[in-house]
């Protein structure tokens, strides 16, 4: 099972990139909101997790999904019980490090202490993982030292902690600002 998917932009055409995608573990996740058995559920940590004993595949996860993270496994469609996706290393609902825990979700990395395995193996340390906020403050040290700054596409949405979007969206949008070089695609880093 592969619990990352690798997404290539302008395939073969100058400027190629790969994006590395795998769940996002949304607060407000879709997979959860559309799964008709309720086997998702979100942990302490805020890990979206699923109970592969409760899934019954109906692959309503993968469709409501916008990163595509809960998969088929790839021994085919119909000969299977039940969807797999990201558990950021993790594991399931059995009791931590158990050996039915490892059989169906692989070694449980963050009750050993440690990093999920594609964040620890990255080589350019891309991946990252941990608590959020330390995460962005990497984020932004990397920005910051690369040159790019406030220039980079979608950072006041995404890293400026004073601003906040309105939630009942009422008000203008002073976020996304029409000709801000968020928007310049030739801003983005290389």
């Amino acid at each position: 099972m592969n619990r990352r998917r690798v997404v290539t932009i302008a395939d073969g055409e100058p400027g190629e990139r790969s994006i590395s995608v795998a769940c996002m573990h949304c607060t407000d996740a879709p997979c959860m909101a559309v799964c008709p058995v309720d086997c998702f559920y979100h942990t302490e940590d805020g890990l979206v997790l699923h109970d592969k004993d409760l899934c019954i595949g109906c692959g309503y996860c993968l469709y409501a999904c916008p990163f595509g993270a809960p998969q088929f496994p790839q021994s085919g469609a119909f000969n299977h019980r039940g969807m797999d996706k990201c558990t950021f290393c993790a594991g399931g609902p059995e009791p931590d490090t158990s050996a039915e825990e490892f059989r169906k979700y692989g070694r449980n990395r963050i009750a050993e202490g440690k990093l999920p395995a594609c964040a620890e193996q990255c080589g350019t340390k891309a991946l990252l993982g941990g608590d959020a906020n330390v995460i962005a403050d990497i984020y932004k040290h990397r920005v910051d030292t690369r040159g790019y700054g406030p220039e980079l596409w979608g950072w006041n949405i995404a890293y400026d902690r004073t601003k906040r979007i309105d939630a009942a969206g009422e008000g203008p949008r002073t976020n996304q600002v029409p000709g801000d070089t968020q928007n310049r695609p030739g801003k983005l880093p290389t």
